[in-house]
């Protein structure tokens, strides 16, 4: 078999993937292989704004996401005692009272799946379930690659491009010798699909959901915070939830593998052991090491990772779909450049910046949660943390993607120029935020807050309907500026009582410093 792109695996990386290619090159011959035949049951369920305009814009799926998968209600999180004891209406909670502005959706994994698969096939991809693909022979220069096909025959395969889409099982990685790096964020995780779990929109008194207009918190990506953990409940479509926890691995127990023990887990903290009363328990999976990374996304040689098969970072934010986005569109845009003739050498500049890019928003994303998992169960902290993540996710990275800006070489050269000055800030405001945790478990005010607040997801950002729409490089970075400083202001204000705060200039973040200091 000749093909000028083999994809192996067909999940939603690779899938989206060849549904993408085929919209682009009508004319290409491109295969799609897959290990198992139905996808089995998966997580990523929950995807964000990013991932959401990736499979609307490019795929063209909303009719799709809206009929066959649920609309997601964004992240949401409560906070509870010491105790693990307080019933949900008491607790705080960041959380909307309205469906979002910027869609993202709920999905069945194993059904996306399949059904892309089944998209692709349609569209006139070579797409083969129920295969094993062996003997992997990455080419390099003008040499293609190969690899064998093992189903009833065996077929050899030659290829222009190909893309590892395997997920952990890293097919072209192994067969290169490339190892996982370690990330220095040493996280566990456990999760199960469950049917019956008690609907939370049907608990509570009534002032507690007037207080979110009545609107569906089930629909959610719920999260239940607590120092170095946190239980997911997550809606998956015909009466299926998806429950996990994840934590630092050095809280995790082997039992947690099985339903019993994640069950038990669960029911030792009170609201989610009420949603999950008279639940059945229909699979349980575990990752002792769920981040890593990798050395290289993107080669001039003709040879792409993406997914889970390149590497991942954390799942508190929801942010793996957003890479599968990010990354199929770059795989899809150097195939095209190639396809089309361009010379080898403008592939191989394209190709290293795409690289640098996904590697420094990886570095990025890290920043958002190493080490900061004993931030995780204070209200107080977290909701200020959390302002200042989303705030920057919306102004910095999705703004840049809902405009295509990641596509264009003279964006990307200018935010790579800021790089280092971008990962100290962060570096700065993860001090930060580390320093306010313990201190406030010293002082036995960590819980302080947990009882009683709301506040709304988005109360930070004040551009929210302006995404998407061309933002002048002056308005982001005074964006950046502000948030930068109304953050720094009540942290400290919350370790010292200090009222008022000097603003710093931008500048001043982006050099190593400790925030503190006023």
């Amino acid at each position: 078999m000749e093909l000028d792109v083999a994809i192996i695996g067909g999940g939603l990386a690779g899938a989206a993937l060849a549904l993408q290619l085929r919209k682009r090159l009508p004319s290409a011959s491109i295969g799609l292989f897959e290990r198992s035949d139905d996808g089995g049951f998966k997580v990523g369920e929950s995807t964000v704004e990013i991932a959401s305009s990736y499979l609307v814009r490019r795929l063209g799926l909303a009719n799709y996401l809206y009929e066959n998968h649920l609309p997601k209600n964004g992240l949401r999180f409560f906070f509870d005692d010491r105790s693990r004891d307080t019933p949900i209406e008491l607790m705080s909670e960041i959380g909307t009272d309205a469906l979002p502005f910027h869609a993202s959706f709920q999905v069945d994994r194993q059904r996306l799946d399949a059904d892309l698969r089944a998209m692709s096939r349609a569209a006139g991809v070579h797409v083969e379930s129920g295969v094993r693909v062996v003997d992997v022979r990455p080419g390099s220069g003008a040499r293609p690659h190969t690899f064998v096909v093992e189903s009833a025959d065996r077929c050899d395969v030659r290829a222009r491009w190909l893309v590892d889409a395997s997920g952990r099982g890293r097919v072209l990685a192994r067969a290169q010798g490339s190892a996982l790096l370690d990330t220095g964020h040493g996280l566990a995780a456990a999760w199960g699909r469950f049917t019956g779990v008690v609907d939370m929109d049907t608990v509570g008194n009534a002032d507690w959901r007037a207080r979110v207009r009545n609107t569906a918190r089930f629909l959610s990506t719920n999260h239940f915070m607590y120092p170095g953990y946190w239980i997911w409940f997550i809606p998956i479509a015909r009466g299926v939830t998806s429950v996990g926890v994840v934590c630092d691995r050095s809280l995790f127990r082997e039992d947690w593998r099985t339903v019993d023990g994640l069950v038990a887990f669960c029911n030792q903290h009170r609201a989610p052991r009420e949603l999950l009363r008279g639940a059945v328990g229909l699979d349980a999976m575990a990752y002792v090491k769920v981040p890593y990374g990798c050395e290289r996304f993107f080669s001039a040689d003709r040879w792409a990772r993406v997914g889970e098969a390149g590497a991942f970072s954390d799942p508190l934010y929801s942010p793996g779909s957003d890479f599968i986005a990010i990354e199929n569109d770059y795989t899809t845009d150097l195939i095209v450049r190639d396809l089309a003739g361009e010379s080898t050498s403008a592939l191989a500049e394209r190709a290293a910046l795409y690289d640098e890019f996904v590697q420094f928003r990886f570095a990025a994303t890290l920043l958002l949660y190493r080490d900061l998992y004993r931030t995780l169960g204070s209200y107080d902290l977290f909701g200020l943390k959390w302002d200042f993540d989303i705030h920057c996710y919306y102004n910095l990275w999705y703004q840049a993607y809902a405009l295509d800006a990641h596509l264009a070489l003279g964006e990307l050269r200018q935010q790579l120029a800021l790089r280092g000055p971008i990962l100290t800030q962060m570096e700065n405001f993860s001090r930060l935020f580390r320093t306010a945790s313990d201190e406030l478990q010293a002082r036995g005010t960590y819980y302080r807050g947990n009882h009683g607040a709301w506040a709304h997801p988005l109360r930070a950002i004040d551009f929210v309907a302006d995404v998407g729409r061309p933002r002048s490089r002056k308005q982001v970075l005074r964006a950046l500026s502000e948030i930068c400083n109304r953050t720094r202001a009540a942290v400290v204000g919350l370790l010292d009582g200090c009222t008022s705060v000097e603003p710093l200039p931008l500048g001043a973040y982006m050099f190593e410093r400790d925030l503190r200091v006023v």
